[in-house]
């Protein structure tokens, strides 16, 4: 009983949160940015919406067989169909009951493919943790390739503190690289049961990419990483050429976007608020202008949203029917 209530507890706050990001955003502009931000939104070209969605359905189709190839180490072989299917719901799960997605996948697999849902759950552990390595690598890189551009942003923000900023350039690389492991980290420790401590799950974090590195199909898994990442940048990439006030930034820039706005997806349900406003943050330090970047911010988002909606709730209603016609094929077959 106390766990549940411990679990909707935290739920509502980091909810509460992202609704407050949202209003805070939304309560700042007055009558005619806010007019400016509907018109901005209107501006976005619907042609772009096409390749948006496929590579966002790409992005959740890669991470499907990746986890597959996982799953072979510990010799479950369920068909791509299936995970793909299972991934799609836990996607979908996670948009109401953060992490709860994680279980439902398993769930899910484990019941169609008749497979044990235990055995699963180390191998969501070194996905998750090879996610958080590849988010962290990438963002030092990020933050490398554009520190001029952003040091110089921040400085204009704080003012009196330009001096020191160009001063320990290097340092605030390494603390805003560390800040969203340390920040992805605590978030995950937060949602575990009381009884989890924050060594054991170092541990299991380690001995998941370990168990990666040393697993027979390693570079396939590695490739697949990399193509994932890919779609998640080609969605950004994409979708900045989509409005008029964005279509100039660089490949680079769409890389800092695409960083800076996955913390958001980690703090609040789904990214509610927190990535939009992220990603309008980070837009500052470019040639944006603020209301088209808190546009582009809620479009992405609302996009990213409605590919997880669309798939997983046909996932959910496909499911049972593609399994029904798959059994009914392996029992013809055994005859």
């Amino acid at each position: 009983m106390k766990k549940a209530l411990a679990a909707i507890l935290k739920y509502v706050i980091f909810l509460g949160l992202g609704i407050w990001i949202t209003y805070h955003m939304l309560h700042q502009l007055d009558a005619k940015q806010r007019d400016d931000l509907l018109s901005a939104i209107a501006s976005l070209n619907p042609w772009f919406l096409i390749p948006i969605g496929i590579a966002g359905y790409f992005s959740h189709y890669i991470r499907a067989v990746r986890w597959r190839l996982l799953l072979e180490t510990i010799d479950l072989r369920p068909t791509k169909a299936n995970t793909m299917f299972a991934v799609m719901i836990g996607y979908l799960t996670n948009l109401a009951f953060p992490r709860a997605g994680e279980v439902a996948k398993c769930t899910v697999l484990a019941k169609y493919e008749d497979m044990p849902a235990h055995k699963m759950v180390g191998t969501i552990v070194a996905e998750r943790a090879f996610d958080i390595l590849c988010l962290f690598t990438l963002t030092v890189a990020a933050f490398f390739l554009e520190v001029t551009r952003i040091s110089a942003f921040v400085a204009e923000k704080t003012g009196a503190l330009s001096e020191k900023i160009h001063r320990h350039r290097n340092t605030i690389l390494l603390v805003t690289a560390i800040l969203v492991i340390v920040i992805a980290i605590v978030v995950l420790l937060y949602r575990r049961n009381r009884e989890s401590k924050g060594g054991v799950l170092l541990k299991e974090m380690t001995h998941g990419i370990l168990s990666i590195i040393h697993m027979k199909k390693k570079w396939q898994f590695l490739g697949y990483t990399a193509l994932m990442w890919l779609m998640y940048w080609l969605q950004i990439y994409i979708g900045l050429r989509s409005l008029p006030g964005t279509t100039n930034l660089s490949p680079v820039a769409s890389l800092v976007v695409l960083v800076y706005g996955s913390v958001g997806l980690i703090v609040t349900p789904g990214g509610i608020g927190a990535y939009p406003y992220l990603v309008a943050q980070i837009l500052g330090a470019y040639p944006v202008n603020e209301v088209t970047a808190q546009a582009f911010g809620w479009i992405a988002w609302a996009l990213q949203t409605c590919v997880i909606i669309l798939l997983g709730v046909f996932s959910l209603l496909y499911i049972h029917t593609y399994n029904k016609k798959r059994n009914g094929k392996i029992a013809m077959d055994t005859k």
